[in-house]
């Protein structure tokens, strides 16, 4: 099984010449063969994320603020859940631009193509798309009650 350690330092990528053994000690390769190995693999996943992308950290921590106050002003049990499937498609989405930027990485090998360019500016555009409407619907939810909550205390 993969260690989070394996996700920092990847194997390198094989052009098919090189022995069976040595795509069997590769973790790139591996296949999840049963559900903790799928559970261990998406958890890396996460962890890669948090440990090396910026934005993903920033969203996370967004997430936890926005469902937190949410639960603070006792919104309904609906409205947390649109926030936090609001806030969950915006890390979602987050996760696929990395994984994309890295495989188009990969296959590009560090030259300049605009399509590797046009693959990466559009998936960076999904996020800022999804990230622009959890900020509407945070708006829309959590505002109204706030502004009672804040009425109420200066108005004593």
């Amino acid at each position: 099984m993969p260690t989070p350690s394996s996700i920092s330092n990847p194997a390198p990528i094989t052009n098919g010449s090189e022995s069976s053994s040595a795509l069997e000690r590769s973790d790139a390769f591996k296949v999840a063969h049963n559900l903790g190995s799928s559970f261990l693999y998406a958890g890396q996943g996460i962890y890669y994320a948090l440990r090396t992308q910026r934005n993903f950290r920033i969203h996370a921590v967004a997430s936890i603020l926005v469902i937190s106050l949410g639960v603070v002003l006792k919104l309904s049990n609906v409205h947390i859940a649109v926030l936090g499937l609001t806030c969950g498609a915006v890390m979602a989405l987050e996760l696929i631009n990395t994984a994309l930027e890295a495989v188009v990485d990969l296959t590009v090998k560090q030259t300049y193509h605009e399509l590797a360019k046009i693959a990466k500016d559009c998936a960076a555009a999904a996020v800022f798309v999804a990230a622009l409407t959890a900020i509407l619907v945070g708006v829309c939810l959590i505002a109204p009650p706030l502004l009672e909550v804040l009425a109420a205390y200066f108005s004593n």
